[in-house]
């Protein structure tokens, strides 16, 4: 590493050429003048440190560099042996209820159906116990929203609220469904104010022409029925501008009167 004399020090005097005047001049260097040396000194300084706290410390350095290793080795593992697995065996358990689920809305002996969606048939697993049982998993989360449109269905309402707040959607189009459902549910319990308020939620998810005008429509009539003819006729309004084209468009005109 560098030195410098604190103090200074004399630059080594010149011999002049034959035949020159020997000229002697005092020059002194002091190292606060130097940036280029305080610079490196203060590196040498901090590498030193450093070397210092590494050597120190290389044991517990060791230790978290062993431990991340371990998590990330753990983490590909837990998602190969672990996680797929259980998201296979969950949708497979699924088939059976989604079957009759379906059967179910399209108006096959609907109750009977609903209830073995729910509860399970042909020795597989019901939503209920599949949302139980593989929760944390994407079948496990679906098994949610079914098993809260089946109660909704068979009027079980409390229960359906439960299921669909547990549901997490990645679709936008199934997070206003879903909404709009537990809103059909208040609804039915006769909450409306509840029931408004995920309307407009359910209606909010998304601007398109299939969920939008269809829960603006629900929010509308249950505000009137609720007196507020104000947020009714606003949300009327939207879909006579917006959304005549659609089913909700036909008879829009007549909620506007109802709510003027």
């Amino acid at each position: 590493m560098a030195t410098y004399n604190k103090r200074g020090y004399k630059l080594p005097k010149e011999k002049a050429e034959k035949g020159d005047e020997y000229i002697e001049d005092d020059v002194m260097i002091d190292e606060t003048e130097s940036t280029t040396a305080g610079v490196f000194s203060k590196l040498d300084e901090g590498a030193s440190k450093t070397e210092e706290w590494v050597a120190k410390n290389q044991k517990y350095i060791l230790i978290i560099l062993g431990a991340i290793a371990l998590l990330t080795v753990g983490y590909v593992v837990y998602q190969k042996f672990v996680a797929e697995p259980k998201e296979t065996e969950a949708a497979n358990e699924m088939f059976v209820a989604q079957q009759n689920f379906q059967q179910a809305i399209d108006g096959v002996a609907s109750d009977s159906l609903f209830n073995l969606a729910l509860n399970g048939a042909d020795g597989k697993l019901g939503f209920i116990q599949i949302a139980d049982q593989y929760s944390g998993t994407d079948a496990g989360n679906l098994a949610n929203y079914y098993a809260g449109v089946s109660f909704l269905h068979t009027g079980k309402y409390v229960d359906a609220i439960k299921y669909l707040d547990e549901f997490k959607a990645d679709s936008k189009m199934l997070d206003a469904l879903a909404k709009g459902a537990i809103g059909d549910a208040f609804a039915q319990r006769n909450q409306l104010k509840e029931a408004a308020e995920y309307y407009v939620k359910a209606a909010d998810v998304e601007e398109n022409e299939f969920t939008r005008p269809r829960f603006l429509l629900k929010a509308g009539q249950v505000q009137l029925a609720l007196g507020n003819k104000a947020d009714a006729l606003k949300n009327f309004t939207e879909i006579k501008e917006k959304y005549m084209s659609t089913p909700e468009g036909a008879t829009i005109d007549a909620m506007i009167g109802l709510a003027q």
